[in-house]
């Protein structure tokens, strides 16, 4: 399967005072770092080849994580070195470890979704990239996707229209050619290609029917570690 790049070199602000001295990714889930159990679950959908993108305390995230073999996989570090790079400059810079086509997600997403099933559809569209989208209508973010007979119309994060019922499920395939003339050591922002895809209709959509999980703001953290505690 393709490689997953995962986004976490955020300052992760909303979880102070928790992320003060840990970064997001080391917050515990019902006693187990969250990492932890991304890694766990890539292991357990196929995936072998995870390159982690951090940046703020992420040497932390290295001491836990290792070279990934104790959780089945390999991990490979791209770091964001002294500025942050954003979520477009992050992957900007990890591309060498990438490959030509590449899963993204973000290091405070937990997603039910099945990998595999997404990769055949992105294999199958033709396109530059895919997004995984819910039907949201506003009730965990603003809704910022408009989603018409199985097509991405528009995604737009920036500045969303009310006819947008559906969200960015937070599961991404791209085209390593959609950054490789982006300049390398400037930050910007994933969602910013992920628009300019839409737009031009270079951007596949894939539905999902069941809510994700994140740890990115208090609130998230509460619902995600009841999730677990269900046993879900």
């Amino acid at each position: 399967m393709l490689t997953v790049a995962i986004l976490a070199g955020g300052l992760a602000t909303r979880l102070h005072p928790i992320t003060q001295t840990i970064p997001k990714s080391l917050v515990e889930v019902d006693g187990i770092p969250f990492i932890v159990r991304q890694l766990d679950y890539l292991f357990c959908q196929g995936i072998t080849d995870v390159v982690l993108c951090l940046g703020y305390l992420g040497e932390q995230v290295k001491v836990v994580v290792g070279d990934g073999s104790s959780f089945g996989l390999k991990v490979t570090y791209s770091w964001d070195g002294p500025k942050l790079m954003g979520t477009g400059g992050a992957l900007r810079q990890a591309l060498p470890f990438l490959g030509k086509q590449f899963f993204v997600f973000y290091g405070d997403s937990y997603l039910p979704i099945d990998f595999r099933a997404v990769e055949k559809s992105f294999c199958s569209c033709g396109k530059l990239a895919l997004m995984t989208v819910l039907r949201n209508e506003d009730l965990w973010d603003k809704s910022n996707v408009l989603f018409r007979e199985g097509t991405i119309v528009e995604y737009n994060k920036r500045v969303p229209i009310p006819e947008m019922a559906h969200i960015d499920y937070g599961l991404g395939i791209l085209s390593a050619a959609v950054l490789q003339d982006m300049p390398l050591n400037e930050p910007f922002d994933l969602a910013e290609i992920y628009h300019n895809l839409s737009v031009q209709g270079d951007l596949a959509g894939y539905e999902v029917f069941e809510r994700f999980y994140e740890v990115g703001s208090l609130k998230g953290l509460e619902e995600t570690v009841n999730y677990f505690q269900k046993g879900e």
